[in-house]
């Protein structure tokens, strides 16, 4: 008995073994099976992949250019080409044609400044420095006659107004004797007033334009600045794009024309007040020469009065005993 079991037993045991070692090689047989199957969807290339890509003969080049020259004018419409030089020079050259003018203008209104401030400086010295000595003249003369003969060297406006007054007592002559002198001294006075408004108003010849730079100058470049900045939007309207690239150089463009007009008008306001100072000093000047000659006018009407006029007795009772006689 033990020897039939004995085999059966040691069948049994053989097929239980075999049953435990198939089971780790299965598995490692389907693990081996499995990575090459996974190796080959890596492996796999993407669907979008253009088919053909590794073979040399294909030639997917002009699309590419097609597609790139597409992009690169996208790219030229959408970003203009942009002015590189943003100096002044530059920035005017590049500048819409109404700003550029609204420069210019305000450009010739600054050299017209300087160019009128170098002139009436030259002129307010040069007169200066004649009427004064003039007016030197006349305060240190005793009657017309004489500083006549002072002046008749020095053309300017206290030789006309010894000249007017002068003229004024020669047409007066033939009343000098029999009407008062007032009449003589008022129409005297009334041709030095005329003559020294007119060269008073002569010296401030120029200054005007000076007052007006001065006054519509900012407001000009104001008006150059709304417009350039009103073309700088419409750029960025029809550019579809805020980049501040596209929109600096306008903008600069445009300001640039307010600071053309700021110094334009500063300078011109500066210099107009110094004029006006300057002037002012210039018409006492003119005062005190036609106070000069009024005095000298006086002077002369005082004595031919006084040459006419018969001469006063010293002592009032000199001639009594003779009108007593007479009166006896």
């Amino acid at each position: 008995m033990s020897d039939r079991i004995r085999p059966k037993l040691n069948v049994l045991l053989a097929a239980t073994l075999a049953v435990f070692l198939a089971g780790p090689v299965a598995n490692g047989l389907a693990q081996t099976v499995q990575q090459p199957s996974s190796v080959s969807v890596d492996a796999q290339p993407p669907a979008t992949d253009v088919p053909g890509a590794d073979d040399p003969g294909a030639q997917p080049a002009p699309l590419e250019a097609a597609a790139g020259d597409a992009t690169a004018g996208d790219a030229t419409e959408v970003n203009p080409v942009l002015p590189h030089d943003l100096s002044p020079v530059g920035m005017f050259l590049a500048a819409d044609i109404v700003v550029k003018a609204v420069m210019v203008a305000l450009a010739l209104a600054s050299v017209a400044t300087w160019a009128i401030f170098l002139v009436k400086t030259l002129e307010l010295i040069y007169a200066k420095s004649r009427l004064k000595r003039a007016v030197a003249a006349l305060v240190s003369a005793n009657g017309l006659a004489e500083v006549q003969s002072k002046l008749e060297r020095r053309a300017g406006v206290a030789g006309e107004m010894v000249a007017a007054a002068i003229d004024e007592m020669t047409r007066s002559e033939a009343v000098l004797d029999l009407a008062p002198a007032v009449g003589v001294k008022e129409r005297v006075s009334s041709l030095l007033t005329r003559i020294e408004v007119r060269a008073g108003k002569r010296m401030s010849a120029g200054t005007g334009i000076l007052a007006s730079i001065g006054s519509v100058g900012p407001f000009v470049g104001l008006f150059g600045t709304v417009w350039g900045i009103m073309n700088s939007f419409i750029g960025i309207s029809k550019a579809q794009t805020t980049n501040l690239a596209i929109v600096a150089p306008g903008i600069a463009e445009a300001l640039l024309a307010t600071a053309i007009g700021l110094v334009a008008a500063i300078p011109a306001v500066v210099i107009y007040n110094y004029f006006a100072r300057s002037v002012g000093g210039y018409k006492l000047i003119l005062a005190d020469a036609a106070a000069a000659v009024e005095r000298l006018v006086s002077r002369d009407l005082d004595h031919r009065h006084a040459r006419r006029a018969p001469p006063r007795r010293q002592d009032g009772f000199a001639h009594a005993p003779d009108s007593i006689a007479r009166i006896g």
